[in-house]
């Protein structure tokens, strides 16, 4: 909404401004912030799902079937269950979230003991490394021993 704001102001200050660009420049504002809004990741007991733009997308973390890390520069998570679910979302979600990364967590132990989980073994292992890390920082840096 700043954006619109900003674009207004500046409009406005040029001495161009109407109402035809006012519309144009709220829904250009609008449409930005709907293209770059995170979406919102929530996890329970055995199922994770990631809500975007348009729709609720969600996987039974117990029957985890292959976790893979796609990108190099902007990565993403991708987990896959046996019923045919899939979704995708930012790993530092995780990171910033340990609940959220403890309800995967559990689901996956079960997808293993289960035989479910078949790729990605390694990916869960290391982003587990990552954010136990992240948080005994963060531990560390509250209580002043860092």
């Amino acid at each position: 909404m700043g954006f619109a704001g900003l674009t207004l102001l500046l409009d406005w200050g040029s001495g161009g401004l109407t109402v035809g660009r006012a519309d144009l420049w709220a829904v250009l504002g609008v449409l930005l912030f709907t293209v770059l809004r995170p979406p919102r990741v929530s996890a329970g007991d055995g199922w994770l799902a990631v809500r975007g733009l348009v729709r609720e997308r969600r996987v039974c973390t117990d029957a985890l079937v292959a976790v893979r890390q796609d990108g190099s520069i902007a990565t993403r998570l991708v987990l896959r269950d046996a019923y045919g679910g899939s979704v995708a979302f930012d790993p530092r979600i995780l990171v910033a979230n340990p609940l959220l990364w403890h309800r995967l967590d559990a689901g996956a132990r079960r997808s293993r003991e289960r035989g479910t989980l078949r790729h990605g073994e390694s990916t869960l292992r290391l982003l587990g490394e990552r954010i136990d890390g992240e948080t005994a920082r963060d531990v560390l840096r509250a209580s002043g021993l860092e």
